[in-house]
């Protein structure tokens, strides 16, 4: 009886807070409130995956299959698809859509960019996913791609916007430089670039950064109510999992904070286990000694305690991993970029023989570079694995970045 009072009592109280209208208004929404106009009596392909929902999650396949005079006639998935049914760096195949009896066009197959066919007889294509806010999630050049293909076949582009849940403040990281570019850093931006994706996608098309600097013609349906300094909690939104191991609200804070170093494949980030991308663990680190040594630098905004398990799966299944999961608190204060290269700096005073570095596959060299979008991080870091000589590079680029974001803000 006690049990199903608990569960009825967190029923009523989830029901109680979707009741409440939320503090920000997603495009899709947006866009319904104005009837579709943009829409209307056009054939429109949509590009999506489980994330584009309105706040009561119903989706945006749905909502768009069902609008008057609009003629949803194909889907375009992503990574992970869709539907969200492939798990992360899958191959992705073209299929029909379960639900709708819709074409499904993959662009992350043997193409990540649409085709002329595939884009034969749309009259506009519709951008719908909740991004991360970080270069090296992929939904970004998926998106960038795409904006290419409909300036190439004199297509529209019309972007549903949603909040950036690292804020519209934070900018983090070096440009992508041309040699190193790759779908994890399709375009010259910072590694944390502060901008909602129709914002950015704004600042592609703008700034003639698209392929050959074509243009697109671009449309946004800007959000309502969104401010730039809003945690992804206070938007009052429910979050969907953007992907696998971004699970929560949080997770892509923690995803910048670590998901570099991950790409060696040395020191585990947590993948494979419940907190991805919150923890840095090896079979070999006394995680007090390693979160003493962090703690002692006084991070604004984090704290690191020790903790040992065990993955479920991936490169570090069933092992024992001892280290530190890191802790970070809502807001701005915390450089979460810095946070790995700290962690690998107090590794190394730690464990000079097991530089993660040298321990890696040349293989995993090469993706870090390209993730880092330059080899210059790497081959600053590694000198002395010195947090302080690769500082002055991550943020070189910022200010200038900024100056010209500022044009293509709509919040």
């Amino acid at each position: 009886m006690k049990r199903a009072l608990t569960i009825l009592s967190s029923i009523l109280i989830a029901g109680a807070a979707f009741a409440r209208p939320p503090q920000v208004v997603t495009g899709i929404e947006v866009l319904r409130d104005e009837h579709f106009a943009p829409l209307k009596g056009k054939r429109v392909g949509l590009i999506t995956n489980p994330t584009g929902v309105d706040s009561r999650l119903r989706s945006t396949i749905d909502i768009l299959a069902s609008a008057p005079g609009v003629t949803l006639a194909a889907l375009f998935g992503p990574e992970h698809g869709a539907r969200g049914d492939h798990a992360a760096g899958d191959r992705v195949d073209s299929g029909t859509d379960r639900e709708t009896g819709l074409p499904v066009y993959s662009l992350y197959g043997k193409t990540r960019k649409p085709t002329p066919e595939m884009l034969k007889g749309i009259d506009i294509l519709v951008y719908d996913i909740q991004d991360i806010g970080c270069r090296s999630y992929t939904y970004i050049s998926t998106m960038g791609l795409a904006m290419e293909a409909a300036a190439e076949s004199n297509i529209p582009f019309l972007v549903l916007d949603r909040p950036d849940p690292l804020g519209g403040v934070r900018v983090e990281g070096n440009l992508a430089e041309k040699e190193f570019e790759s779908f994890v850093s399709q375009y010259p931006v910072p590694y944390v670039y502060g901008l909602t994706c129709g914002e950015l996608a704004q600042y592609l098309n703008g700034e003639g950064l698209l392929a050959g600097g074509v243009r697109c013609s671009l449309t946004v349906i800007p959000m309502k109510g969104w401010k730039r300094g809003m945690t992804f909690s206070e938007t009052g939104l429910p979050w969907v999992p953007t992907s696998p191991h971004i699970p929560e609200e949080h997770s892509p804070a923690y995803y910048v904070s670590s998901g570099l170093m991950g790409e060696l494949g040395v020191i585990s980030e947590g993948v494979g286990y419940t907190v991805p991308f919150q923890v840095f663990a090896a079979v070999w680190i006394d995680g007090k000694a390693l979160a003493g040594k962090l703690n002692d630098l006084h991070l604004p905004g984090v704290l690191f305690r020790p903790t040992s398990f065990t993955p479920f799966y991936g490169k570090f299944k069933d092992e024992e991993l001892h280290g530190v999961q890191v802790h970070v608190a809502p807001g701005d204060g915390a450089n979460l970029m810095s946070i790995q290269f700290l962690v690998m700096q107090a590794h190394n005073e730690l464990y000079p023989e097991k530089n993660p570095f040298v321990l890696a596959d040349p293989a995993r060299l090469k993706t870090f570079d390209r993730v880092a979008g330059s080899d210059s991080v790497r081959i600053l870091f590694t000198k002395r694995m010195k947090y302080a000589d690769v500082k002055p590079f991550l943020e070189k680029d910022i200010n200038g970045f900024r100056k010209k974001a500022t044009k293509y803000m709509l919040y």
